[in-house]
Protein backbone atom coordinates (compact mmCIF):
# COMPACT_ATOMS: atom_id res chain seq x y z
CA UNK A 1 0.00 0.00 0.00
CA UNK A 2 1.51 3.32 -1.10
CA UNK A 3 0.70 6.80 0.23
CA UNK A 4 -1.76 7.48 -2.58
CA UNK A 5 -3.72 4.35 -1.76
CA UNK A 6 -3.51 4.88 2.01
CA UNK A 7 -4.97 8.38 1.73
CA UNK A 8 -7.41 7.61 -1.08
CA UNK A 9 -6.03 10.35 -3.35
CA UNK A 10 -7.72 10.40 -6.76
CA UNK A 11 -6.30 11.78 -10.02
CA UNK A 12 -8.42 14.24 -11.97
CA UNK A 13 -8.26 14.92 -15.71
CA UNK A 14 -4.47 15.31 -15.56
CA UNK A 15 -1.50 15.17 -13.15
CA UNK A 16 -2.15 18.75 -12.05
CA UNK A 17 -5.60 18.09 -10.58
CA UNK A 18 -6.37 15.72 -7.71
CA UNK A 19 -9.12 15.14 -5.18
CA UNK A 20 -8.93 13.80 -1.64
CA UNK A 21 -12.14 12.50 -0.02
CA UNK A 22 -11.75 13.40 3.66
CA UNK A 23 -12.62 10.07 5.27
CA UNK A 24 -12.57 9.36 8.99
CA UNK A 25 -9.10 7.76 8.67
CA UNK A 26 -7.67 11.17 7.66
CA UNK A 27 -9.15 13.46 10.30
CA UNK A 28 -8.33 14.83 13.74
CA UNK A 29 -10.49 14.32 16.83
CA UNK A 30 -12.02 17.69 15.90
CA UNK A 31 -13.46 16.11 12.72
CA UNK A 32 -11.39 17.97 10.15
CA UNK A 33 -8.50 16.96 7.90
CA UNK A 34 -5.30 16.09 9.83
CA UNK A 35 -2.65 18.57 8.72
CA UNK A 36 -0.08 15.90 7.91
CA UNK A 37 -2.55 14.15 5.61
CA UNK A 38 -3.18 17.40 3.73
CA UNK A 39 0.56 17.98 3.32
CA UNK A 40 1.11 14.32 2.39
CA UNK A 41 -1.58 14.40 -0.30
CA UNK A 42 -0.14 17.60 -1.77
CA UNK A 43 3.36 16.10 -1.82
CA UNK A 44 2.11 13.03 -3.70
CA UNK A 45 0.35 15.29 -6.23
CA UNK A 46 3.47 17.46 -6.70
CA UNK A 47 5.68 14.40 -7.19
CA UNK A 48 3.30 12.95 -9.76
CA UNK A 49 3.04 16.24 -11.67
CA UNK A 50 6.78 16.96 -11.67
CA UNK A 51 8.09 13.41 -12.01
CA UNK A 52 10.63 14.24 -9.31
CA UNK A 53 11.04 13.29 -5.63
CA UNK A 54 10.46 15.77 -2.83
CA UNK A 55 13.38 17.69 -1.35
CA UNK A 56 11.33 20.01 0.84
CA UNK A 57 7.69 20.96 1.26
CA UNK A 58 5.80 23.22 3.62
CA UNK A 59 2.10 23.71 4.21
CA UNK A 60 0.27 26.76 5.51
CA UNK A 61 -3.18 25.93 6.89
CA UNK A 62 -5.84 28.54 6.21
CA UNK A 63 -9.07 26.75 7.06
CA UNK A 64 -10.50 23.30 7.88
CA UNK A 65 -11.68 20.55 5.54
CA UNK A 66 -14.43 18.77 7.48
CA UNK A 67 -14.99 15.02 7.63
CA UNK A 68 -16.70 13.67 4.48
CA UNK A 69 -15.89 16.79 2.44
CA UNK A 70 -13.62 16.59 -0.63
CA UNK A 71 -10.36 18.51 -0.88
CA UNK A 72 -9.52 19.48 -4.47
CA UNK A 73 -5.82 20.00 -5.16
CA UNK A 74 -4.47 22.07 -8.04
CA UNK A 75 -0.74 21.81 -8.79
CA UNK A 76 1.32 24.57 -10.43
CA UNK A 77 4.92 23.94 -11.49
CA UNK A 78 6.24 27.49 -11.28
CA UNK A 79 9.86 26.82 -12.26
CA UNK A 80 11.44 23.73 -13.79
CA UNK A 81 15.24 23.62 -13.86
CA UNK A 82 17.80 21.00 -14.75
CA UNK A 83 17.85 19.53 -11.23
CA UNK A 84 15.07 21.23 -9.27
CA UNK A 85 11.38 21.91 -9.84
CA UNK A 86 9.71 24.59 -7.71
CA UNK A 87 6.01 24.02 -7.37
CA UNK A 88 2.93 24.62 -5.27
CA UNK A 89 -0.37 22.91 -4.61
CA UNK A 90 -3.49 24.72 -3.45
CA UNK A 91 -6.21 22.72 -1.71
CA UNK A 92 -9.83 23.89 -1.72
CA UNK A 93 -13.21 22.66 -0.60
CA UNK A 94 -15.58 24.34 -3.00
CA UNK A 95 -14.46 27.99 -3.15
CA UNK A 96 -12.87 27.86 0.32
CA UNK A 97 -9.05 27.69 0.29
CA UNK A 98 -7.91 25.19 2.91
CA UNK A 99 -4.13 24.94 2.50
CA UNK A 100 -1.25 26.06 0.32
CA UNK A 101 1.82 23.86 -0.09
CA UNK A 102 5.09 25.11 -1.56
CA UNK A 103 7.77 22.58 -2.48
CA UNK A 104 11.10 21.92 -4.17
CA UNK A 105 11.52 18.59 -5.95
CA UNK A 106 14.53 17.04 -7.64
CA UNK A 107 17.73 15.02 -7.40
CA UNK A 108 21.47 15.61 -7.50
CA UNK A 109 24.45 13.34 -8.20
CA UNK A 110 26.82 15.06 -5.75
CA UNK A 111 28.70 12.32 -3.86
CA UNK A 112 30.01 14.49 -1.01
CA UNK A 113 28.06 14.63 2.23
CA UNK A 114 27.11 12.84 5.40
CA UNK A 115 24.55 12.56 8.19
CA UNK A 116 25.61 14.37 11.34
CA UNK A 117 22.63 13.64 13.59
CA UNK A 118 22.47 10.42 15.61
CA UNK A 119 19.49 8.20 16.29
CA UNK A 120 18.72 7.93 20.01
CA UNK A 121 19.12 4.57 21.71
CA UNK A 122 15.60 3.18 22.20
CA UNK A 123 13.91 -0.19 22.60
CA UNK A 124 12.54 -2.01 19.58
CA UNK A 125 8.93 -1.15 18.68
CA UNK A 126 7.53 -4.43 19.97
CA UNK A 127 9.17 -3.76 23.35
CA UNK A 128 7.69 -0.26 23.71
CA UNK A 129 4.26 0.42 25.25
CA UNK A 130 1.38 1.05 22.89
CA UNK A 131 0.25 4.66 22.83
CA UNK A 132 -3.37 3.86 23.56
CA UNK A 133 -5.92 6.06 21.86
CA UNK A 134 -8.62 7.61 24.09
CA UNK A 135 -12.08 6.41 23.13
CA UNK A 136 -13.15 9.90 22.06
CA UNK A 137 -10.51 10.04 19.28
CA UNK A 138 -10.80 6.52 17.91
CA UNK A 139 -12.58 7.61 14.71
CA UNK A 140 -9.61 9.57 13.41
CA UNK A 141 -6.15 9.16 11.84
CA UNK A 142 -4.92 8.02 15.27
CA UNK A 143 -6.84 4.75 14.88
CA UNK A 144 -5.06 3.89 11.63
CA UNK A 145 -1.47 4.86 12.45
CA UNK A 146 -0.07 2.61 15.19
CA UNK A 147 2.21 4.43 17.64
CA UNK A 148 4.40 3.16 20.46
CA UNK A 149 6.15 5.26 23.09
CA UNK A 150 9.93 4.87 22.85
CA UNK A 151 10.83 7.87 25.06
CA UNK A 152 8.37 9.76 27.23
CA UNK A 153 4.96 9.12 28.77
CA UNK A 154 1.77 7.46 27.56
CA UNK A 155 -1.56 9.28 27.80
CA UNK A 156 -2.32 7.42 31.04
CA UNK A 157 0.94 8.62 32.62
CA UNK A 158 0.29 12.33 32.09
CA UNK A 159 -0.30 13.38 35.70
CA UNK A 160 0.37 17.12 35.58
CA UNK A 161 4.04 16.90 36.56
CA UNK A 162 6.54 18.63 34.31
CA UNK A 163 8.72 16.44 32.08
CA UNK A 164 11.34 16.47 29.34
CA UNK A 165 10.79 18.35 26.10
CA UNK A 166 12.42 15.44 24.24
CA UNK A 167 10.37 12.34 23.42
CA UNK A 168 10.18 9.64 20.75
CA UNK A 169 7.46 7.60 19.06
CA UNK A 170 7.58 4.57 16.82
CA UNK A 171 4.97 4.94 14.03
CA UNK A 172 3.68 2.63 11.33
CA UNK A 173 0.76 2.04 9.02
CA UNK A 174 0.33 -1.75 9.19
CA UNK A 175 1.21 -3.27 5.82
CA UNK A 176 3.06 -0.17 4.62
CA UNK A 177 6.80 -0.88 4.52
CA UNK A 178 8.18 1.60 2.00
CA UNK A 179 7.77 5.12 3.43
CA UNK A 180 7.45 7.92 0.90
CA UNK A 181 7.55 11.67 1.36
CA UNK A 182 3.75 11.49 1.60
CA UNK A 183 3.63 9.01 4.48
CA UNK A 184 6.50 10.73 6.30
CA UNK A 185 4.52 13.98 6.10
CA UNK A 186 1.67 12.23 7.91
CA UNK A 187 3.99 10.82 10.59
CA UNK A 188 5.73 14.17 11.03
CA UNK A 189 2.50 15.82 12.16
CA UNK A 190 2.42 13.51 15.18
CA UNK A 191 4.98 15.77 16.82
CA UNK A 192 2.07 18.10 17.69
CA UNK A 193 1.01 15.83 20.56
CA UNK A 194 4.50 15.94 22.07
CA UNK A 195 3.75 19.31 23.69
CA UNK A 196 2.03 17.20 26.35
CA UNK A 197 5.36 15.68 27.41
CA UNK A 198 6.99 18.74 29.06
CA UNK A 199 3.61 19.95 30.36
CA UNK A 200 2.48 16.60 31.72
CA UNK A 201 -1.06 17.37 30.58
CA UNK A 202 -3.21 16.41 27.61
CA UNK A 203 -3.41 19.15 25.00
CA UNK A 204 -4.91 19.91 21.60
CA UNK A 205 -2.35 21.11 19.05
CA UNK A 206 -3.50 22.64 15.77
CA UNK A 207 -0.86 23.14 13.11
CA UNK A 208 -0.32 26.60 11.67
CA UNK A 209 2.37 25.32 9.33
CA UNK A 210 3.99 21.96 8.67
CA UNK A 211 7.33 21.35 6.94
CA UNK A 212 8.92 18.11 5.73
CA UNK A 213 12.54 17.85 4.54
CA UNK A 214 13.49 14.54 2.93
CA UNK A 215 17.00 13.16 3.54
CA UNK A 216 16.80 9.68 1.99
CA UNK A 217 14.25 6.88 1.75
CA UNK A 218 14.59 3.18 2.50
CA UNK A 219 12.13 0.36 3.27
CA UNK A 220 11.20 0.12 6.96
CA UNK A 221 8.08 -1.06 8.72
CA UNK A 222 8.46 1.34 11.65
CA UNK A 223 9.61 4.96 11.65
CA UNK A 224 11.01 6.54 14.82
CA UNK A 225 10.05 10.16 15.51
CA UNK A 226 12.77 11.72 17.67
CA UNK A 227 10.84 14.80 18.83
CA UNK A 228 12.24 17.97 20.38
CA UNK A 229 9.82 20.65 21.51
CA UNK A 230 11.51 24.04 21.60
CA UNK A 231 9.03 26.37 23.30
CA UNK A 232 5.43 27.11 24.25
CA UNK A 233 4.82 30.82 24.82
CA UNK A 234 1.55 32.74 24.57
CA UNK A 235 -0.35 29.68 23.43
CA UNK A 236 1.94 28.90 20.47
CA UNK A 237 4.55 26.13 20.33
CA UNK A 238 7.38 25.11 18.01
CA UNK A 239 9.08 21.77 17.60
CA UNK A 240 11.18 19.52 15.37
CA UNK A 241 11.17 15.77 14.71
CA UNK A 242 13.96 13.64 13.24
CA UNK A 243 12.60 10.55 11.48
CA UNK A 244 14.66 7.35 11.53
CA UNK A 245 14.26 3.90 9.96
CA UNK A 246 14.58 0.79 12.11
CA UNK A 247 18.12 0.33 10.79
CA UNK A 248 19.16 3.84 11.92
CA UNK A 249 18.95 5.73 8.62
CA UNK A 250 17.83 9.37 8.86
CA UNK A 251 14.83 9.55 6.53
CA UNK A 252 13.60 13.11 7.03
CA UNK A 253 13.04 15.97 9.43
CA UNK A 254 9.76 17.69 10.22
CA UNK A 255 8.98 20.95 11.96
CA UNK A 256 5.91 23.02 12.73
CA UNK A 257 4.29 25.84 14.66
CA UNK A 258 1.21 25.01 16.72
CA UNK A 259 -1.72 26.69 18.39
CA UNK A 260 -2.13 24.93 21.76
CA UNK A 261 -5.15 24.48 24.01
CA UNK A 262 -5.74 22.20 26.97
CA UNK A 263 -7.84 19.12 26.30
CA UNK A 264 -11.54 19.75 27.02
CA UNK A 265 -12.21 19.14 30.70
CA UNK A 266 -8.62 19.88 31.73
CA UNK A 267 -8.71 23.21 33.54
CA UNK A 268 -5.57 25.28 34.00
Amino acid sequence: MDAKTFMGLERGDDDHHWSLPVGEHLVTPGNFLFGGCGLGAAVVALEEASGRPTIWATAQYLSHAKTHSTLDLEVTLAAQGGRVTQGRAVGRVGDNEILTVNAALGTSELELGGVWEHMPVVSKPQDCPLRRIPVEVQRSVFSLVETRVAIGRTFEQLDGTLGSANSALWCRVPGHQEPSAGTLAVFGDFLSGAVAQPLGRRIMGRSLDNTIRIVQLEPTEWVLLDIRMHALVGGYAQGTAFMWSESGTLLATASQSLSIKLWPGDVA
